[in-house]
C-alpha cells in the first residue's frame, strides 16, 4: 500500500471516498466540509493524504490547522476527516494514514495533534483524553464524549505546560461539527 499526498486533481476522489465510507446520511455532510476545508486559510497548513493500492484509493486522512488559545506559542494540528472505504476495513488502511500523517508532522516540528473520535480506536495511536490535560474542546461536549476529545504530543514536553481552548479552523469551528 502507498501513501501519498493528495493533489488539487484528486479532491473528487477523496470526496467519493467520504461519500462511500460514511454512507447516505453522514457522506454529503463529510464532503460538504471538505469543499469548505480545502480553500479555508485557516485550515492551512493542511496534510491531505491518500492510501493507494494497485491504483486504487482505499482510504483519506485530513490534518488541518488548530490554534491553542491562552497557551505560549504552539504548532497543532486536527485529524478530522479520516475515511476507509467499507471493503478496505480492517486492512491497516487507517492504520498507515494516521501514522503517515503523524510521522510527517513530526518531522514539520507540528507540537500537538488533536482528534475528536472513538478512543477505543484512538489510543492505539497514542491519543489520551484531551480535557483532563486542560485542552477543552472549540465547543463544549456532552460528558458522554469527553474521552472521545483527545490529544497526542508528538514533540516531548509539551502536554503538561499547554493549556487552553483550542479553535479549529472557521469551517471546522462551526458548532455542528461538534455537537452533532
Amino acid at each position: 500500500m502507498d501513501i501519498r499526498a493528495t493533489t488539487a486533481t484528486d479532491l473528487e476522489t477523496v470526496k467519493a471516498v467520504h461519500r462511500e465510507a460514511f454512507g447516505p446520511e453522514e457522506g454529503p455532510v463529510i464532503v460538504a466540509l471538505l469543499d469548505e476545508l480545502f480553500p479555508d486559510p485557516t485550515a492551512a497548513p493542511l496534510l491531505s493524504l491518500l492510501a493507494e493500492e494497485a491504483g486504487n484509493v482505499l482510504g483519506h486522512v485530513l490534518f488541518t490547522n488548530v490554534v491553542v488559545h491562552g497557551a505560549e506559542s504552539v504548532t497543532a494540528r486536527i485529524l478530522a476527516p479520516l475515511a476507509v472505504l467499507p471493503s478496505a476495513r480492517k486492512q491497516g488502511v487507517g492504520r498507515q494514514l494516521i501514522e503517515a500523517g503523524l510521522s510527517q508532522l513530526r518531522d514539520a516540528e507540528v507540537e500537538l495533534v488533536f482528534v475528536l473520535g472513538d478512543p477505543a480506536f484512538y489510543s492505539r495511536f497514542g491519543f489520551e483524553p484531551a480535557g483532563v490535560r486542560g485542552l477543552q474542546a472549540p465547543h463544549p461536549l456532552p460528558a458522554e464524549y469527553a474521552e472521545a476529545w483527545m490529544v497526542q504530543e508528538l514533540c516531548s514536553g509539551v502536554l503538561g505546560r499547554v493549556t487552553g481552548e483550542v479553535e479549529s479552523s472557521q469551517v471546522l469551528n462551526r458548532r455542528e461539527y461538534w455537537i452533532g
